[in-house]
């Protein structure tokens, strides 16, 4: 073994500046045994690493090889698997378990031995030792514990001597060797003599050292004397140093109680410094003054110089309160005393406050209902209803309440102080003042609808007549608490104003006009002015209603969201108001534990619940305006798209989730219903469409009822966001348009159906092409396509009557030509030889021709209608048709009667003025 390891020093370790200290052979356990050997290594440069390194004899040769390395640091166990019984079995734990078998018990001791010194001189880590021997784990010296892990090696040569029995010669202890070899010529051939010549020399090199240790005996003499001498010197100097460590004692003592005196000084002071700090702390947070204390019980709320001075002061009383008082602070009596002092003035102040802004919120809501029922929209006792009304549907504007937002905003940060600290009663003023508003804007708004109903209805004596019957009875001064205590109807139905009102545009717009309601009206009395400035009005009016309620909504949501401070923190529980139906019925109040289980997750929701409240009244009197207009004329749904669009799309983007954005949302909704329903009607009533047996169809009534339909509409819709409404609309009545009218074609009996679709699709590709409407361009081909078929049938089928036998003649010779017949051979068949032509030939003399085309001419106009003024377009492609077919002709008796001579009693410019003569003389 010692051969080995001098071979591993010298061919693997020393290479690597390391030194080996254990060497134990193993193989693996429980596998084919194959020998290799675990080292015990450490670096000879510093800081000193310490490694387990397996080695292994490579077969191919008698070198050795390294074949895996650990450190020691990273092994956690050391299992010897038996420590009383002899086991060669071990595990090293490192990263995984590793199981060793060694050649001899003693081996593997010695390795285990080896591998706890290293710990413990190098490194000093915990590292278990399971089942191992105590005598093996034996301590280190303590002078060698003493040493840093650094400097071990130099101070622990002794005990790596037992490690290791081979110490490798420095260099210079081999030069010494080699140059002692050098003297003695003998050194390498002859050791013995070498051996004996080193002997000698040692001998004499031991008996110098005698003679001079002989030779010293007097001066080691003179030494111990001069220690004794100092020994004696030592003593004296001790009992100096004792009698003056008792004078010292007792100076100590003084200034060991001069330093306790000092500590307990430094102490008292220390303590009367917090002290004080303390006290100033609490005089500092916790005092009010006497001026804010008198606002707070009896300040003023009615002037700017008062409503200041408590806001000052609530806001000292919530500092005061919001204090963080230190540990043991609460325990102190006068802390007790003024928190009770502020409790008491917050709740004295809170009830103040909340009195003085229920009753601005009665006074002011009571006062302005007590003018709007002695306004001229309310009629006194005595006076005439429908004259008082007459007198004032000129104005069409809803109250502002500015004045009262900008007097309830001074107390906007009072409402703060009061949602901060009392949440119930800020809670109650808010439903307070949603109750009051919602009965004042409920008022106002329907007396607003109340006058933009009359205003669309018109103001003839029948309107007016039946509005006075049946509207608002004059309200008296005692019956306004039961006014504001609840202004809705019962059982859901519209008040007696509004029911009558709507009988009155039903009547009054039938006894006024024909309704223009569907796309046949139109066409039959062709939208006269009345119509037009009638539309403009309600045009008019409906956007004057909406752009009454657009700043009043905002306006409202505005100062709801200063006054009841609502954009301060991102979550809070709102002051939810009983729910009401909005329609008048008996209102249904929730639970107060459901109304602090419903919380909501954003103050815009809150803003948006109160305003839900407050105008309750504005989506049903807006659809009831919305049902009125659709009833004076279905057509105003354009005008309410249009408007109601604008208002939606400015409302979103100020905020797609406020109060006005949603309600006009849902009213547009309605809109568009209306809107697609009038369509609808549109539709059904061309699907029922009659035409007279008796007279000429010409231009059917929806047809240019539709033309009328989109100069209107493209009127309205110019710069509309909801175009993509108005496409479908169109693409739905031109299809339904198409149909009808090829339905009614065939239906007709006094006019051809090719004349009925000429002349009806000419005028929708007329109407298409002048309003270059870009989605009804497919259409618009088709009708221009559908125009062009048509014309060219009706003028084949009607030239074939002049020159009947002709044409029964020459088709015969065609199809003679079909069959196989040469052209040449014609002639030759009985009923198509030359004497035949020139027999039918002379039946068609010029006289003949043009008596023929001047009757067809009148026929013609017969058929045609005025309106569209086709005649002169269907004569010049019946000249065209005419003359293709006489040169037709003519090209048929060159091919198949050569040489025979034979042409046509008239020429083609006899034609053209025959064509000429009978469109001037009609």
């Amino acid at each position: 073994m010692t051969a080995i390891k001098h071979a591993l020093q010298r061919d693997i370790f020393t290479p690597n500046d390391e030194r080996l200290l254990g060497i134990v052979n193993v193989c693996k356990a429980g596998k084919k045994k194959k020998n290799c050997f675990l080292c015990a290594t450490v670096t000879t440069e510093r800081p000193v690493q310490v490694k387990v390194v397996k080695v292994k004899k490579s077969d191919k040769g008698d070198f050795y090889k390294r074949q895996q390395t650990w450190e020691l640091r990273d092994l956690t166990e050391v299992d010897a698997k038996d420590a009383s019984k002899e086991n060669p079995e071990f595990d090293l734990h490192f990263e995984k378990v590793y199981r060793w078998v060694a050649s001899s018990t003693a081996e593997k001791n010695s390795f285990i031995s080896c591998i706890w010194k290293l710990n413990q001189r190098y490194l000093r880590k915990k590292l278990e030792f399971v089942n191992v021997s105590s005598q093996l784990l034996e301590e280190l010296p303590k002078a060698e514990e003493s040493v840093p892990s650094g400097e071990s090696q130099s101070v622990a040569g002794g005990d790596e001597d037992a490690l290791d029995d081979y110490q490798e010669l420095s260099t210079r202890e081999e030069q010494d060797i080699e140059s002692m070899m050098e003297m003695c010529e003998d050194a390498i051939s002859n050791a013995e003599a070498f051996a004996e010549v080193l002997s000698k020399e040692l001998q004499v090199l031991d008996g110098a050292n005698i003679q001079s240790i002989m030779a010293s005996e007097k001066q080691v003499n003179i030494l111990m004397q001069l220690l004794d001498e100092a020994l004696t010197e030592v003593d004296t100097i001790e009992g100096k140093l004792s009698s003056y460590e008792e004078m010292l004692q007792s100076v100590k003592e003084q200034m060991d109680q001069i330093s306790q005196s000092n500590r307990l000084i430094q102490i008292s002071s220390t303590n009367n410094g917090k002290l004080l700090d303390e006290i100033q702390f609490l005089v500092n947070y916790m005092d009010l003054s006497k001026g804010h204390i008198r606002a707070l019980q009896e300040g003023d709320l009615t002037s700017p110089k008062g409503i200041e001075a408590c806001i000052n002061a609530s806001e000292a009383l919530l500092q005061c309160m919001n204090v963080a008082l230190r540990p043991g602070h609460d325990k102190l009596m006068a802390v007790k005393q003024q928190q009770l002092l502020f409790a008491e003035l917050r709740d004295t102040f809170a009830r103040r406050l909340t009195n003085h802004l229920n009753n601005v919120f009665v006074h002011q809501v009571t006062g302005t209902l007590l003018l709007h029922d002695m306004s001229p929209y309310s009629v006194l006792q005595g006076h005439d209803q429908s004259s008082t009304l007459s007198q004032h549907t000129a104005e069409l504007t809803l109250p502002k309440h500015n004045p009262l937002h900008r007097d309830l905003l001074r107390y906007a940060k009072l409402m703060e102080w009061l949602k901060n600290t009392q949440r119930e009663k800020y809670e109650g003023l808010s439903r307070t003042y949603v109750d009051y508003m919602s009965r004042l804007y409920e008022r106002e708004i329907k007396d607003f609808f109340e006058v933009a109903k009359i205003k669309m209805a018109g103001t003839t004596k029948e309107a007016k007549g039946k509005f006075g019957k049946s509207s608002t009875l004059p309200r008296k001064e005692s019956a306004l608490k039961q006014e504001t205590e609840s202004l809705h109807g019962s059982s859901g139905k519209l008040t007696g104003s509004t029911s009558s009102l709507n009988k009155l545009t039903v009547q009054g717009s039938n006894s006024r006009r024909s309704q223009s309601s569907s796309l046949l009206d139109m066409g039959n009395m062709s939208a006269s002015d009345l119509d037009v400035a009638d539309r403009t009005k309600f045009d008019k009016i409906f956007e004057q209603v909406l752009s009454e309620l657009e700043p009043l909504c905002l306006a409202e949501q505005d100062f709801i969201s200063k006054f009841f401070k609502l954009q301060q923190h991102p979550t809070v529980t709102p002051p939810l108001p009983e729910t009401e139906e909005l329609d008048g019925s008996t209102p249904s109040r929730l639970p107060p534990q459901a109304e602090h289980r419903h919380s909501l997750s954003s103050e815009k929701d809150v803003v948006r619940l109160m305003m839900n409240k407050i105008f309750q009244s504005i989506e049903t009197e807006l659809n009831s305006l919305i049902a009125l207009g659709d009833k004076i004329d279905s057509f105003n749904s354009l005008y309410m798209l249009v408007k109601m669009s604008h208002h939606v799309w400015t409302a979103e983007n100020v905020d797609p989730a406020s109060y006005l954005s949603t309600t006009l949302g849902n009213v547009l909704v309605t809109v568009k219903r209306n809107f697609d329903k009038c369509i609808s009607g549109q539709i059904r009533q061309m699907e029922e469409v009659k035409i007279s047996k008796k007279s000429k169809v010409g231009i059917l009534p929806f047809v240019t009822g539709f033309e009328e339909f989109a100069e209107l509409a493209e009127t309205i819709f110019r710069s509309a966001e909801r175009r993509g409404d108005l496409d479908k609309a169109y693409v739905k009545l031109i299809r339904a348009v198409f149909l009808n009218v090829e339905k009614v074609a065939n239906e007709s009996q006094k006019t051809p159906r090719d004349v009925v679709m000429m002349e009806n699709f000419h005028h929708i590709f007329s109407t298409l092409s002048r309003l270059k409407i870009s989605c009804l361009d497919a259409e618009r081909r088709e009708a221009k396509h559908k125009y062009t078929d048509h014309l060219q049938s009706y003028v084949i089928n009607s030239l074939g009557q002049p020159l009947e036998k002709l044409n029964h003649f020459f088709e015969g010779v065609e199809a003679r030509v079909a069959q196989g017949v040469r052209e040449d051979e014609v002639s030759y068949q009985l009923a198509f030889n030359k004497q035949e032509l020139r027999k039918v030939i002379k039946e068609y003399p010029g006289k003949e021709v043009k008596k023929g085309l001047d009757n067809l001419y009148k026929k013609v106009d017969k058929h045609l209608c005025e309106e569209e003024s086709l005649l002169q377009v269907v004569w010049h492609s019946m000249q065209d048709e005419f003359i293709r077919q006489y040169k037709h002709f003519e090209d048929l008796i060159g091919r198949c009667y050569p040489g025979s001579g034979i042409t046509m009693e008239f020429t083609i410019q006899d034609m053209l003025e025959y064509f000429s003569s009978i469109a001037q003389s009609h």
